[in-house]
């Protein structure tokens, strides 16, 4: 084993999920593109009620609110610190957001038309309990469930690179990249996961948007945020490791002459209908 490659003695990385502004600067940002190509792909008419199934800061339910013109919307979190984040920046009186599990929806009243998630699913122990969950809380006969994950295993570009430099220079770090962990991250695994959730006319889609970093900074800072896996495994590094690995990255980007970063971020998009 060369000296460059090596297993990096450091602590277990820890995925924390409880702070927004981290996730914002670390995905939100690109995420909210990407909520947008998903809420008009959906193509829900005016006046429809939604579920934001693990909401995480609000992206989706500020999108749904700005693109879609929705009757109401709630959104569901298990995370206190990202409901608190999403009440304190979405603010519009159609929207709440509450504490609670996806895989167990506590609902009542009036069914939703739409049940929607975002870069939620790969992260669930059991996905399919959470789609069942979804397909429930919709009004049967044509309520709408959909969800989009990140392509992390291909073009989801800015986590591919991080992993692929660290694994160069970590192999234990193989074990920790998403691509390699989450196997709903392509578009066959979600098409047959909300079928065999019971849904019908599920189809799928790729949603690619351009993530422009102004330069390495504005890519490199936000995974020192500790939010998600590539970032708990940065902050797992000593200051050494952490610059072996900055520097590699560094050193594979497409760096423009102005010194910006011009990368893509693909998402996979899923919907299908209950019953």
């Amino acid at each position: 084993m060369s000296g460059m490659e090596q297993t990096f003695p450091r602590p277990e990385p820890v995925e924390t999920w409880d702070r927004g502004e981290p996730l914002e600067r670390y995905v939100g940002r690109w995420s909210r593109l990407v909520a947008r190509e998903f809420v008009a792909w959906l193509a829900v008419g005016l006046g429809r009620r939604w579920l934001d199934v693990g909401c995480g800061p609000g992206a989706l339910a500020e999108t749904i609110v700005v693109h879609a013109a929705p009757a109401a919307v709630v959104g569901v979190d298990r995370s206190e610190g990202y409901v608190r984040y999403a009440r304190d920046h979405v603010r519009d009186p159609r929207v709440r957001f509450e504490v609670g599990d996806a895989q167990a929806l506590a609902l009542s009243g009036e069914p939703y038309d739409v049940a929607a998630s975002g870069l939620l699913l790969n992260f669930l122990p059991q996905p399919r309990r959470a789609v069942e969950a979804m397909a429930r809380a919709v009004r049967a006969a044509g309520g709408l469930v959909a969800s989009y994950v990140w392509d992390y295993a291909g073009r989801m570009e800015l986590m591919r690179r991080f992993w692929n430099a660290a694994a160069a220079l970590d192999p234990g770090a193989r074990d920790l990249d998403e691509g390699r962990r989450f196997p709903l991250c392509q578009a066959e695994p979600l098409a047959r996961l909300f079928r065999e959730a019971g849904l019908e006319g599920v189809e799928t889609r790729g949603i690619d948007v351009p993530t422009i970093f102004r330069d390495f900074d504005d890519y490199w800072s936000p995974f020192l945020g500790g939010q998600g896996p590539a970032p708990g495994y940065a902050l797992s590094l000593d200051e050494d490791q952490r610059e072996r690995l900055r520097e590699r990255i560094r050193a594979d980007l497409p760096v423009q002459p102005d010194g910006s970063i011009h990368l893509v971020a693909r998402a996979w998009a899923v919907r299908g209908v209950r019953r």
